[in-house]
């Protein structure tokens, strides 16, 4: 059976009237047409599908589309502003931090989760948060540098 729900998605009120069980991601994805969210493991292993709801980094594969209901959803077609990148989405390209790209949506919206917490992590603490996303590409240290640089672009130095 179809539901109405209502949520904001990248800052825009959406209201999608669709099997309610269905997973965030497949809605996103199918419905909504926003592909940047990526189909990795499919059991919220790989941080692929990672986006952000009410700020804070969630795998949408795991996600019943209903539990969205009244919720501020960020995929990673929403952080950037009249098509100018965000700082981290900047610090990813300037760091050479996406190698095939795959990962780097998921890597990118929970590094961003990351620096909503805590605004200067240490190596430690980034490496640690990003612990559960996972790169294939070995792009690893890139990735550390473009959210250490990030975090200065967007917060300034200590």
């Amino acid at each position: 059976m179809e539901k109405e729900i209502t949520f904001t998605l990248n800052g825009k009120k959406t209201v999608v009237r669709i099997d309610p069980s269905r997973t965030l991601l497949w809605v996103l994805r199918d419905h909504l047409g926003l592909t940047g969210t990526k189909f990795g493991c499919g059991t919220g292993f790989c941080g692929a599908c990672t986006v952000l709801i009410d700020n804070e980094a969630i795998r949408s594969c795991q996600v019943p589309f209903e539990d969205v209901e009244g919720k501020n959803v960020v995929t990673i077609e929403g952080l950037s502003v009249n098509g100018n990148l965000h700082p981290l989405q900047q610090a990813f390209v300037d760091n050479d931090a996406l190698q095939c790209g795959f990962c780097t949506p998921g890597m990118i919206l929970n590094a961003y989760a990351l620096l909503q917490r805590n605004h200067r992590p240490t190596r430690k603490e980034i490496i640690e948060a990003m612990d559960d996303n996972l790169c294939r590409c070995g792009a690893h240290i890139r990735i550390v540098k473009a959210i250490e640089e990030a975090s200065v672009k967007m917060y300034g130095r200590m």
